[in-house]
């Protein structure tokens, strides 16, 4: 604490002739006034509260005495609300660790906080949160549509599931392993809890199907079709190295390169004979992209790119062709007959089936799975487009983990769950109107006695 800054002394005075006693209401005859200093936050400057309190001898069997107390001023307390929610702020808004926020209440407001009282923080803002109100919040406003994802943080396991619709955190469960059995624990306590989904995305985790199958015998189980594409796209991408490859070992059959760099005469001889299979492999391999990026998506040059690659080597215009049918195979706006037909053709096509890779892509889109990929296509039109990837719950987890490492991974469990519960809670609070509400403590002009409303608190 900086001894030379200017201090600022605020009186408050909540020591009525008469209290209520703070378990039954009935009120109780002043004893005498005692005084104390408690600090608060003021820019570069230090600041108490010398708050004036009354003890109170009680007229019923709940207490031999009790004591007021201002709001927005913990009985006791070193510090006021204000201290412990801009340590908060700091903490889920900010994204500061535990010694930046030492570091910056220091440096704007003179508190020289202890590491202990920032944890206490956490403790005593995730203790008061109900959470039973919560969960009567998500089961109202819960939309029907449940994604679930893990999450690995450190040694622990983050499982989490949301609203994509609703776009809110339903529920989540930090466990040790991520195996069948703590999944199991974890929906199991969705469903005792009264969520029903109608229908649930996941990824291609083998946890899910029988679980979801036992709790949720009527719910769509949507395979996440973000995932689904990514391992057709590597195969796809697979198949184009491999062609790549074949392409640039054409100019160089029955040759044998001379060692050292060429001379200005091979230069001109290699620059009059224009552009080389070597050359083509390499301007393949640069813009190998373009063959799984979406027609819809290209930019004019992006389209010059492709036609170029196309002619320099004919079997990618297969691999195109295949891309195209993908993406029309998971088109939105297609009836569920439609999408069945489409996998057929795709599967009797011989030009596809030639081509390893391909054959590979298409001996994973077996009949069961690709049941659940298209299951958003079973649900209303208006949101087909939403619930076909868990991207919501990947999303946030992302977001869970960038604000967890910036902390330098939190080394208790108890105090990784207290950041998660409050970070959750804060989504909450902007999604649900009629949140709860954490006490605030009440603006009190600089230098002017103010008579603060009391509450009291047995002695």
């Amino acid at each position: 604490m900086d001894a030379e800054a200017p201090a600022n002394v605020i009186p408050i005075s909540c020591a009525p002739k008469n209290a209520p006693c703070p378990a039954c209401g009935r009120k109780g005859r002043l004893k005498r006034r005692i005084k104390r200093k408690v600090r608060t936050i003021a820019y570069k400057e230090i600041a108490f509260f010398e708050i004036t309190y009354g003890e109170y001898r009680a007229r019923c069997k709940c207490s031999t005495t009790f004591r007021t107390n201002p709001e927005g001023i913990l009985p006791k307390a070193k510090y006021d609300n204000k201290v412990r929610e801009a340590v908060l702020d700091a903490i889920l808004e900010d994204h500061l660790n535990v010694e930046a926020v030492r570091r910056r209440m220091q440096r704007d407001f003179l508190l020289d906080l202890s590491t202990g009282f920032v944890y206490d923080c956490l403790k005593d803002a995730a203790g008061q949160l109900d959470m039973a109100e919560h969960r009567q919040q998500v089961l109202q406003r819960f939309s029907g549509v449940l994604c679930i994802d893990e999450l690995h943080l450190g040694k622990f396991t983050l499982l989490l599931a949301t609203d994509p619709v609703g776009d809110f955190p339903v529920a989540f469960a930090l466990v040790s392993a991520n195996d069948q059995e703590h999944m199991g624990r974890f929906l199991r306590n969705l469903k005792c809890g009264g969520l029903e989904p109608k229908v649930v995305v996941t990824d291609g985790s083998p946890l899910y199907p029988a679980l979801l199958a036992e709790l949720w015998p009527k719910a769509e189980h949507q395979l996440c079709v973000f995932h689904v594409m990514q391992d057709l796209n590597k195969l796809i991408l697979a198949a184009v190295r491999r062609l790549r490859k074949e392409l640039g070992r054409q100019g160089c059959k029955g040759r044998r390169r001379k060692r050292g760099r060429p001379s200005k005469a091979q230069q001109r001889r290699r620059a009059q004979k224009g552009i080389t299979s070597k050359d083509k492999a390499k301007f393949v391999f640069k813009r190998r992209y373009l063959i799984v990026q979406r027609q819809e998506n290209l930019g004019e040059r992006e389209r010059e790119d492709l036609k170029t690659m196309l002619e320099y080597l004919a079997p990618l215009r297969i691999l195109r062709k295949f891309t195209d049918a993908l993406h029309r195979l998971f088109d939105p706006n297609q009836s569920e007959h439609q999408a069945w037909c489409r996998w057929h053709a795709l599967r009797r096509n011989a030009a596809f089936q030639a081509i390893p890779e391909l054959a590979e892509a298409l001996a994973s889109l077996e009949k069961e799975k690709f049941h659940k990929m298209i299951a958003f296509l079973r649900g209303p039109a208006r949101r087909r487009a939403m619930v076909r990837t868990n991207n919501h719950v990947e999303r946030c987890n992302r977001k869970l983990r960038y604000m967890e490492k910036v902390r330098y991974k939190w080394r208790r469990r108890r105090t990784l769950v207290r950041f998660i519960v409050l970070a959750l809670d804060r989504w909450w609070k902007e999604k649900f109107s009629n949140a709860s509400k954490q006490p605030t403590s009440n603006q009190h002009k600089t230098g002017k006695k103010t008579r603060a409303k009391p509450t009291a608190t047995a002695a």
